[in-house]
């Protein structure tokens, strides 16, 4: 008896996570891989010919297979032990084989080719035809038409690149994991009490006193706040060192390798480079238009950048220290500045900013706006942190949400959200298990920053993406949409934390409970755009650097081409990139994100304009703008081509000015 293998006979069913052990999960893969093989080969060798016999077959052939991957693979990144990366690592390439197996399968790629050559008669529906379509894509782009040796070194390519971002994921974690550092009685003591607080939990996970740790809930506001300039630089170096510090965990022969295989891949599909490849199914489509975005947002950004480093580093030389302004010191001084232009202090801000206050924030906006309400409910789940709700509607189901919020050593950095399971209506109405994980520095209570709180709201956008889904087939449901098309719901989210009645509602003090003072709110937003010129560039310059790793010819030393890349943008000294190549999981943990991390600013363009939609309309919850939000976006999944599905929203694609307005970045007139 395998419990992950049996009927989950629980409330919702939700996996019985008290109930799971590690060494449970390889043989229920085993099993679940045994069994979707025989599926796939019953509709293969079958006599079925037709979309039901074919595409839905497909759909439900990986049932078992996909229950079991969706909690582990949520498990591994939230709450890794070593039985869990070992299980990764051995996974890694049985996956890929596994993948290749069926898109190499020719009898299943004949059927699949001729229902889509023979589609106008087989009287579909739309939603059917766009599944068709996506399947055929899917098939080609994995390499179903190659033959012969091309088609055995495809194979070959894609498992060794899926045990590389395994390793790339797991050198970042051990790095993450491994550095600490010590403070002083007096460098504890320079720092505001919300961060003492946070790096003492840090210490006694570390069994040790107070530290710093390379969690950016901690290692931000260190950098933020303490005035040792010698200890802002060595936390900075060891922070964006992270798999780059040489020996087993050193990342950077690891991006070339990955790299290089890329481009092979897509050669031997018959692209020129890699970014022509994975850029042909999203809406950009090339890389000259990706390219013409960041670079139209760069110039604007770098000239507000250099302008606002001049002035930091006058605040630095006032305080009678040594130019030139270094990166350790942006945060530094960017923070007494915002102190002084808006009178904002963080430390200050904080205590209206509870995590519980901003949940509440956070499911009160998705009431309003899509008629949802949340019911906790109790666990066990599978970690003491994690908390659950039920989702309903008019009293009837529509999701179970968990919500991960706090930074520990098991878990990878970030915040993302994932599904254990996702909406479909064939084979039964499946209602989906959605995960928000989030790194905040935990506290009794737990308070967050701004920045933090606007996490919080871009990652339950995405919850909602996949709540929301309404659609027959599980291959397009929620998120299963264009890469650079799946952050819209995310970052339109993050647009209701700055609604001044969301925070006058909800940002109460968590000792007593009185609401933020008018003045300080009022301050609060019209600091909305404040220290973008950094926020973009270090944005655009790590985007910039993921694109032309992918165009043309790989570099064989990244950091040497990362650096050229850099230094022909003109970039700041005093500005990063945000994610440098040997940390940069976004890109090398596995294809997600490769040649697309721009997206988020793709993205950007498009929740700038549709938030504008509710302004136009004069209600931040105007009930029909929101109706034709859920609509056209949050239930559609992928049933449609994006562009389409926003037109159906909005009528017009947005230029590129609403984004440039929103991080303050236009020239006044």
């Amino acid at each position: 008896m395998n419990v992950l293998l049996e009927p989950w006979d629980t409330r919702f069913g939700l996996p019985p996570f008290a109930q799971v052990k590690d060494e449970d999960f390889g043989p229920a893969f085993d099993v679940a891989l045994d069994r979707a093989r025989a599926n796939i080969r019953a509709i293969a060798d079958g006599p079925a010919a037709d979309f039901a016999g074919v595409i839905e077959s497909l759909e439900l052939a990986e049932g078992d297979l996909d229950r079991v991957s969706g909690l582990f693979y949520n498990l591994a990144g939230a709450d890794s032990t070593d039985a869990r990366e070992a299980l990764m690592r051995d996974l890694a390439p049985k996956m890929s084989a596994f993948s290749s197996e069926v898109t190499n399968n020719k009898a299943l790629w004949a059927k699949i080719d001729a229902l889509w050559q023979g589609r106008d008669g087989l009287g579909l529906t739309a939603e059917q035809a766009r599944v068709l379509e996506l399947y055929r894509q899917m098939f080609v782009r994995s390499g179903a038409a190659l033959e012969g040796a091309e088609a055995e070194r495809l194979t070959a390519v894609k498992a060794r690149l899926a045990v590389l971002g395994t390793e790339f994921s797991q050198n970042l974690l051990a790095d993450e994991r491994s550095w600490f550092m010590e403070l002083s009685a007096a460098d504890l003591a320079a720092l505001p009490g919300f961060v003492q607080d946070t790096a003492r939990a840090a210490g006694v996970e570390k069994g040790v006193g107070p530290v710093v740790t390379l969690n950016r809930s901690l290692i931000v506001p260190v950098l933020q706040f303490s005035p040792n300039r010698a200890l802002r630089e060595k936390a900075y170096a060891a922070w964006v060192a992270r798999g780059a510090n040489g020996g087993a965990t050193d990342n950077r022969a690891i991006a070339a390798e990955i790299l290089a295989l890329r481009h092979e891949r897509a050669q031997l599909l018959g692209y020129a480079d890699f970014a022509s490849f994975k850029l042909e199914p999203e809406m950009a489509k090339t890389g000259v238009a990706v390219r013409d975005l960041l670079l139209r947002v760069w110039t604007p950004a770098r000239a507000k950048a250099l302008a606002d480093a001049a002035v930091l580093e006058a605040m630095l030389v006032a305080d009678g220290l040594a130019a030139p302004l270094e990166p350790w010191d942006w945060r530094y001084y960017s923070e007494k500045r915002r102190k002084a232009e808006h009178d904002l202090d963080e430390a200050a801000l904080k205590p209206y900013l509870g995590l519980e206050a901003m949940l509440g924030a956070m499911f009160d906006c998705s009431t309003r706006l899509f008629g949802l309400e949340f019911r906790e409910i109790e666990g066990p789940f599978y970690h003491p942190d994690v908390r659950g709700w039920e989702v309903t509607r008019g009293g009837a189901h529509v999701a179970v949400f968990l919500g991960d919020y706090f930074a520990r050593g098991p878990k990878r950095s970030g915040a993302w959200c994932s599904a254990m399971r996702s909406q479909r209506k064939l084979g039964g109405d499946q209602r989906p298990i959605v995960v928000n994980v989030c790194n905040f520095a935990k506290g009794d209570p737990c308070l967050l920053s701004y920045d933090d709180a606007r996490t919080l709201f871009h990652e339950f956008g995405h919850a909602l993406h996949q709540m929301l889904s309404d659609v027959t087939y599980g291959f397009i449901s929620g998120t299963s949409v264009a890469r650079d098309f799946v952050e819209l719901p995310s970052q339109l989210y993050e647009h209701w934390l700055e609604v001044p009645s969301v925070l006058e509602a909800h940002a109460k003090h968590h000792q007593t409970g009185e609401p933020m003072p008018a003045d300080m709110l009022a301050r609060l937003l019209a600091a909305g755009t404040y220290d973008q010129g950094f926020a973009t560039v270090e944005f655009v310059s790590s985007a910039m650097v993921d694109l032309e790793f992918h165009t043309g010819m790989p570099p064989s030393d990244p950091m040497q081409r990362q650096a050229e890349v850099l230094e022909g943008l003109g970039m700041p000294r005093a500005i990063r990139m945000r994610h440098a190549t040997p940390h940069f999981a976004h890109v090398f943990s596995g294809d997600g994100y490769s040649s697309g991390y721009y997206s988020y600013m793709w993205s950007e363009v498009m929740d700038a304009d549709a938030f504008a939609a509710f302004e136009e309309a004069g209600d931040p919850f105007d009930p029909a703008t929101a109706a034709r939000l859920e609509r056209f976006i949050l239930s559609a999944g992928g049933s449609e081509d994006a562009e389409a599905l926003y037109l159906k929203f909005r009528g017009a694609m947005p230029g590129v000015e609403p984004l440039l307005k929103g991080r303050g970045l236009l020239e006044p007139a």
